[in-house]
């Protein structure tokens, strides 16, 4: 019965591009939810609570999903992480996938910053807790202005890379949302400089829209930093824009679209 049952899953799944999405996918959130609660004990008995070391453990367990679902990552410029002292790290965010890209490059002691509701995903807030991760609440402007002050301080006094995504939210169109300006008002007031990531569009692969969800090679670049010494808040929006300007050039570039 099993084998009849995996036998029809495998022939609904070549004829229903819709069914191959929502099984795939489940399987995804079914590995996540599996692999977190099995990490979360060793992160405890490693390193007993809540700190940014416990990303390595985690970085070794996602960085094995990628096989599961025949994605392939081609790395490029992993020496611009290489700067001395805490630094902000912004990339583009396009779908729940990310979590794949994100562990494929993290550099050591690095924090994320991510939505307060990941917290109560079950077994994978809980990891990432474990892993340092900064929740911030999105709906309340002035609670996330006060958490990224805590997050200036704690990279001063800890030396940690922050990691944001300046889009706000996920984007599969294979272009870039406007960023918000927070990750580069911190990067200015702790005099700290930027690190562009790129990653190339997913939408040759996965695009919820068509239910498409097959294997394919994703592109990554590391930029070189930018330099936010000397610079005050009145040039935050240039830094922004021209943060922007490169990532979005890269992502074309990278994705074989025309700019």
């Amino acid at each position: 019965w099993g084998a009849a049952v995996l036998l029809l899953l495998h022939v609904l799944m070549e004829l229903s591009p819709a069914v191959n999405f929502t099984l795939r996918i489940g399987f995804y959130c079914l590995l996540c939810l599996v692999s977190s609660a099995l990490t979360v004990p060793v992160c405890l008995l490693v390193n007993g609570g809540r700190t940014v070391k416990n990303m390595r453990i985690i970085k070794a367990v996602v960085r094995t999903f990628k096989y599961f679902f025949g994605l392939r990552f081609e790395v490029k410029g992993l020496e611009n992480f290489e700067v001395e002292g805490p630094a902000i790290i912004v990339s583009n965010h396009q779908s729940i996938l990310d979590m794949m890209g994100l562990m494929e490059i993290l550099p050591d002691n690095c924090a994320q910053v991510g939505k307060k509701e990941l917290m109560f995903a079950g077994s994978v807030g809980l990891v990432i807790y474990l892993g340092g991760v900064i929740f911030i609440n999105r709906k309340s402007t002035s609670s996330a202005k006060m958490v990224m002050a805590e997050v200036a301080k704690t990279m001063a006094t800890d030396n940690v890379k922050v990691w944001v995504y300046p889009e706000g939210t996920r984007n599969c169109t294979g272009d870039l949302l406007p960023f918000k300006k927070g990750a580069f008002h911190l990067a200015v007031q702790a005099q700290v400089p930027v690190i562009p990531v790129v990653y190339s569009s997913f939408t040759t692969f996965y695009n919820p829209k068509k239910n498409l969800f097959t294997s394919g090679k994703i592109k990554v670049e590391v930029l070189p930093p930018i330099e936010t010494k000397d610079l005050t808040s009145d040039d935050v929006s240039d830094l922004t824009d021209r943060c922007f300007r490169t990532m979005r050039e890269t992502l074309f570039r990278l994705s074989g679209r025309p700019s």
